[in-house]
Order: structure tokens, then sequence, then C-alpha cells
């Protein structure tokens, strides 16, 4: 299964190449052309039945994670984080470190010896380290540098009635959904990019946009979903199971309305599960795409997440086939929706 391999390798942002080679190997075989620019976005095009417009579907490659800022005296590796992490949710977990593959465990001074208020404060970043498990600074050096990454090292799998669990279903999903949406026709010549960078400012979005100079776009993304025990109904964003779900405005962008609208009605009449996002919440590469060049007209379609941003995240299969079948209907229709 090509998401579960996607999600399983590591390509925190900035260190997005094994992502990319995995992606290159699947989209050859359907591709007119395929570009690896600079930044080490993947583009490919593909010839559609008319080439009187441009359109682009993008997903991101990168996932949040770590960077090894310092190695102490004693071995340990302190770090930052990369991208939106929390903190609370790093103590105890495992990662794999730099181009070995090393496992790290994230630690924190044990409670027994933290003061009173240490113990009832929230965890912050400074505080952590990742222990390798090396005897001292000079046994780490050997395996670790500096600026290595650090991915979270979670294993894919089915979990509960019809979900999958894993690290970087953000983005992994566009990415999977987009290797297959290559392999349909297209109603006008079209660009699949698979961009880097998008954690830390949807950099790769913006070169890849000015490059493609699009008419439309869609972004496909993982969104976060709040459906949990003591989040309000309006601040829940979206609902696992409810299916694709349509941004309308974000920090970042404001989805174009008419084919935002269209898309949705399309979809829902040909009986896809669809939602709107019910917050403000979030941003992605639309905000990069909309403004490019001489502007775009973009919407962005995502699969409800649990647990966003964290080493272990949830969505649905359902809703993950959904946002496959709502950008179908978005390249095989463009024609009635620009």
């Amino acid at each position: 299964m090509l998401l579960k391999t996607l999600c399983e390798t590591h390509g925190v942002s900035g260190d997005e190449g094994r992502v990319r080679d995995i992606l290159l190997e699947a989209v050859r075989p359907y591709a007119d052309q395929v570009t690896v620019d600079v930044m080490g976005n993947l583009i490919v095009y593909k010839k559609g039945e008319s080439a009187d417009k441009t359109v682009m579907l993008c997903a991101h490659m990168d996932e949040v994670g770590l960077i090894v800022s310092a190695i102490t005296e004693s071995g340990y590796l302190k770090f930052q984080t990369v991208g939106g992490v929390d903190a609370r949710v790093l103590v105890g977990k495992r990662v794999v470190v730099g181009q070995n593959n090393i496992t790290g465990i994230i630690s924190l001074k044990a409670i027994h010896l933290q003061t009173k208020d240490e113990r009832t404060a929230a965890v912050k970043e400074k505080q952590l380290y990742i222990d390798i498990g090396a005897k001292d600074k000079a046994d780490a050096e050997r395996v670790v540098s500096l600026g290595d990454y650090a991915a979270f090292d979670t294993a894919f799998g089915e979990f509960g009635d019809g979900c999958w669990k894993a690290k970087a279903f953000d983005d992994r999903c566009g990415c999977a959904v987009l290797v297959r949406l290559i392999q349909e026709k297209c109603a006008y010549d079209t660009y699949f990019c698979f961009t880097v960078q998008e954690e830390v400012g949807c950099r790769g979005a913006q070169i890849t946009a000015n490059r493609v100079r699009p008419d439309m776009a869609l972004v496909l993304e993982a969104t976060t979903c709040s459906d949990v025990s003591g989040a309000p109904r309006h601040l829940e964003v979206t609902t696992l199971g409810g299916g694709a779900a349509f941004s309308t405005l974000d920090r970042g962008s404001y989805s174009d309305v008419e084919l935002t609208n269209k898309l949705y009605a399309v979809a829902q009449a040909e009986g896809v599960m669809v939602q709107y996002k019910r917050t403000t919440m979030g941003g992605n590469d639309a905000r990069a795409i909309q403004t490019a060049v001489g502007g775009c007209k973009t919407c962005a379609v995502s699969v409800p997440c649990r647990y966003l941003h964290s080493p272990v995240s949830v969505v649905s299969a359902a809703d993950f086939e959904a946002v496959y079948q709502s950008a179908k209907l978005f390249l095989t229709r463009a024609k009635e929706l620009i």
C-alpha cells in the first residue's frame, strides 16, 4: 500500500529526498514529463484533452519533526521543532535520527527528580532531549551531527473500525491521492506538484506555482479533526468519517468561492461524502499558489485527521477515498468548474 510506505518513510521539512524517490518511481509510468527543481519540488506534467487552460494539483511531501541543535557532554541530543509541534506530546516517543537512522527516545527529567513547580507546569521544548544510548558527547558525535533531522518512528496500521493510524498523514495522504490521480485522464494540461517545505512556510509551493502559472489549482491536504471529548461542536473543525473537508478560508488563504462551491455540489451530486471545515484554523500551500504571478483560482480539499502534527495521527479510510473522488472530479470535469 503506497500510503503505508509514504507514512513510514521519513521526510522532515528540508529533508524530503527519500519521500520524493518513492514518488518518482510511482509516477514515471504515467507522466509526459517529470521535473525536480532546484528546491526539490517534484513536478509531473500530463497532457490533457485541451491546452486552453493550465491546471495544478498540489500536495506537500514534508512532515513536521525535529532538528538536532546541540549535543551535551553526556551524549544527549538537544533539538528544536520543525513545523508546528506541541512539546507536550513528545515525552517518551521514539524517533529516528539522521541518515544513519539512529533510534532515539525523547526524554525528560524523571518525575521524582522534578520540583513541585516543574511537575505542575506544561512541558517546554527546552526541557526535552533525545537519548540515543551514547556514553558521552564523543560517542554521540560518531553517529549524529548538528543539523541532523529526527522523525517520529511510528508504524502504519489499522485502527478501530475503518481507520488508520500513522505519522505524517499530513500530507502523505495528499501525495498518495495525487499518484492515483496521475493515472486518470485530464480535461486540461495538468501539473501534479509534490512540494517541499510546506510546514515551514509554503516555500516549495511558491516556487512551483510561479513556474507552472496555473489558471486553477486544487490543494490536497490533511486537516485538523477535533471531534474529541471536551471540544465544543463549533470548534471541532471537521468530523472523522464525515467525508472530504472543503476549506472556505483559513489563516493563510481564501478559497475561491465559485470554484469551491461548484466542486462541492458536483461531488455531492455524485454521492461523494463531503463536509465544510467549520473554523478558520490552519493553513496550507493554497496561500502561496493563490497569489502566484497574476493570481489563481484555488481551493483546498483535505482528509480530516485527529492529533495532527503529533507522533501518531488517525484518519478514516472512507474520508481518504472521498478526497480522492472529489479530486478526480476536479481533474476530469475541470471545464465545468473554471
